[in-house]
């Protein structure tokens, strides 16, 4: 068990806007890596494939964090904020809609006392 933080930022593109929106997510890429507790940082976009259900959050940002700290200072970043901003919550941006989910790899109680 870790204190890593596993996050899933999903997106649903507008109509026929795929494929700029992944090109943008794409060029984030790189200035994740150099930021400090990076360990994954990769965009992704959905396929077809008889062993998985498609649906409308067709790219997603697989990423994994050092912690919640690391995860937090990204958030914080001007590069994040203004994606955020000019492609998610303004009407003239690329997404139509996201989730962003994060994980842990520890039980709910993993830090509970032990009694015999």
């Amino acid at each position: 068990m870790s204190s890593r933080v596993y996050v899933l930022a999903q997106f649903k593109p507008k109509e026929g806007k795929e494929a700029a929106l992944f090109e943008v997510l794409k060029a984030l890429e790189p200035d994740a890596y150099r930021e400090e507790g990076c360990v994954q940082y990769r965009v992704t976009r959905q396929i077809v494939h008889p062993s998985a259900t498609n649906n409308e959050y067709t790219i997603v940002f697989n990423e994994i964090w050092q912690d919640a700290a690391a995860w937090s200072a990204h958030g914080r970043r001007k590069q994040i904020q203004q994606f955020f901003e000019t492609q998610v919550q303004a009407d003239t941006g690329l997404v139509e809609d996201a989730i962003v989910t994060a994980y842990t790899d520890e039980s709910a109680d993993f830090d509970a006392p032990v009694f015999e």
